[in-house]
């Protein structure tokens, strides 16, 4: 499902990743461990496309992804829950809900929505019962529940959290 074949990417001209090799198949979990510093936020935002990796291959699906704008990796299927939540202060939680949710369009046969604001909802009932608070107005958890059902909406593949 997702590979990732002699990836390299870092910052300001500094190597954080050295060609590394990743192959995540579906119905997985798994867990990047290490110590600060280590490259765990770097392989999430090259995977996510918030950074560009300077050699290697990103594959979703056998899909070539590698260098591709954040919004196409997203439409693709690899959805990513932010560190530090990235809640938009002014929104309401409905309204972050509505503008995040993808519905199936034609000729999206592999990718149906299973995630709808109603779904997300009954699994976080919290930001149900917040629907009409703003991003600034919720808690540090319920910001981490929106950012995860912003995510979630897209019907991800992948889910980098």
């Amino acid at each position: 499902m997702l590979e990732l074949t002699g990836l390299t990417a870092g910052y300001h001209g500094g190597t954080v990743l050295h060609g590394l090799d990743l192959s995540v198949s579906a119905g997985t979990v798994h867990a990047v461990v290490g110590h600060n510093g280590a490259g765990k936020t770097t392989l999430v935002h090259t995977v996510a496309g918030l950074i560009s990796p300077s050699s290697g291959s990103v594959r979703l699906d056998g899909r070539e992804v590698t260098g591709q704008p954040a919004h196409r990796i997203a439409r693709a299927g690899i959805g990513l829950v932010p560190q530090g939540r990235r809640v938009f202060a002014g929104l309401t939680v409905d309204e972050h809900l509505r503008l995040s949710y993808r519905p199936p369009r034609r000729g999206d046969k592999d990718r149906p929505s299973v995630w709808t604001p109603a779904r997300v909802t009954e699994l976080l009932p919290r930001l149900g019962e917040r629907r009409g608070n703003r991003g600034a107005d919720l808690s540090g958890g319920e910001q981490q529940m929106l950012a995860l059902a912003r995510a979630l909406l897209g019907s991800p593949r992948v889910l980098l959290l």
